[in-house]
Formats: structure tokens, C-alpha cells, sequence
């Protein structure tokens, strides 16, 4: 198949909506030139333009890489920083059917890392964070579909297989990421000003399983 023919789906959705994916080689070297960041556990990764999952999949195929490393002798372990890493993973797709695929592809990586079923209660968390966390919206006007702006889950584990979940306006999200900046003036009230608008008992994975996919 010719390159270009690998890299969109149709001539039209490249004129509509500026559809062009970027080729595995260049993600790789791209993603090499922060390698640190690329392969922390708790790193959060933001695509605003996530198509299938271009970026995202090998972002989180190297978190997998450090969860293995470190915590593979425990199948405790293993499953919940799993479940963590790919709770730090985020993405914003303009299309239905992209936003789709890339949560499948998502969880497709994560089923087969923990080496389970769709039907596993551990995959069925990961489908509740996926629907959280890969939205379907415009990361230009940080808006959805529907006109609302877009919320963010950020996920925090706590350790022994609890889970904490606050979910933030995207918006509030890039103003605090200014107002946190170092040498800001409004450093010291990022923090107070910028609340989130949800906060959730701390949770399992069993109990994320048994949530109602919000999307």
C-alpha cells in the first residue's frame, strides 16, 4: 500500500477535518525524544487530536513496559498500576467513529497486557476510564459535541488497589496549568481557585467496574 493511503482514511475526511495520521516510525522517535516522561506510571498524557490512537497507544504500551519492570511479580500489583497507567492517559477526538476506535485499541492493549477478556471486571473498569478519559469533542473551543465544555477525570491511586477520581472543566485545567506556572504572581492560589467540580469516594476496580459508562 502506498505511504500516503496508510495515512488517511478518506481524500474527503482530509478536507473536512484535516484528517492526516501520523506514521509509527515518527510517533517512536518522537516519543523517544522524552523518554522519561513517555514511560512513567503516573506521567499524564494529553492528545488533543487523538484519532484512533496513534500517540496514545504506544504512549501506554511504554507505561505497560514500566509496570511490568516493576511491579510484574505481583498480580496485585501489576493489574492496579495498570489500571493506573492508563487512567494518565487522555486524548480529545473531533470524530465519532476515531473516538471509538482508540478506546477499543485502548483496551484492546490493555486486555492483552493483563492477558484477560472483555468480560473480566478488570476490563470493564478500563472500559468506565476509557469513557472518561478519550472524549469526543474540539480541543480548540474545549467544547463536546453538545456544545457543553469538556471534563476531565483525574485519577489518583492511593495505594493498596483504592482509587480516587476528580473530575475538572478543561478549560479550568490549562488556566490553572498558566496560573501554577513557575514564577506566577497566582502560584499559591491555583490551588484554592481551581476546584473541581466533582469528587468522587474512593473507589476499587471492582467498583469502577459497576459504574454506568458515561459515554
Amino acid at each position: 500500500m502506498h505511504e500516503m493511503e496508510r495515512l488517511v482514511k478518506s481524500k474527503q475526511r482530509v478536507a473536512d477535518h484535516g484528517e492526516v495520521f501520523t506514521p509509527s516510525w515518527m510517533v517512536e522517535d518522537m516519543l523517544n525524544l522524552l523518554q522519561n516522561e513517555s514511560q512513567r506510571i503516573d506521567s499524564r498524557v494529553l492528545e488533543p487530536a487523538c484519532g484512533s490512537g496513534n500517540f496514545l497507544v504506544p504512549v501506554l504500551a511504554r507505561k505497560f513496559s514500566t509496570v511490568q519492570d516493576r511491579h510484574g511479580k505481583s498480580d496485585f500489583e501489576k493489574r492496579n498500576f495498570a489500571l493506573f497507567a492508563l487512567m494518565c492517559t487522555y486524548g480529545i477526538e473531533l470524530l465519532a467513529d476515531n473516538t471509538q476506535e482508540c478506546r477499543s485499541n485502548l483496551a484492546e492493549l490493555f486486555n492483552t497486557f493483563l492477558d484477560i477478556d472483555e468480560n473480566d471486571e478488570w476490563a470493564k473498569a478500563a472500559r468506565v476510564v476509557l469513557a472518561a478519559n478519550i472524549i469526543q469533542g474540539d480541543g480548540l473551543t474545549m467544547t463536546e459535541p453538545n456544545g457543553l465544555p469538556i471534563t476531565f477525570a483525574e485519577w489518583g491511586y492511593l495505594g493498596k488497589g483504592k482509587f480516587q477520581r476528580r473530575d475538572f472543566q478543561y478549560n479550568n485545567l490549562t488556566a490553572r496549568t498558566t496560573w501554577e506556572a513557575e514564577g506566577s504572581l497566582f502560584q499559591d492560589l491555583a490551588h484554592d481557585l481551581f476546584a473541581p467540580s466533582r469528587t468522587y469516594p474512593t473507589m476499587t476496580a471492582q467498583e469502577i467496574a459497576k459504574q454506568v459508562l458515561s459515554k
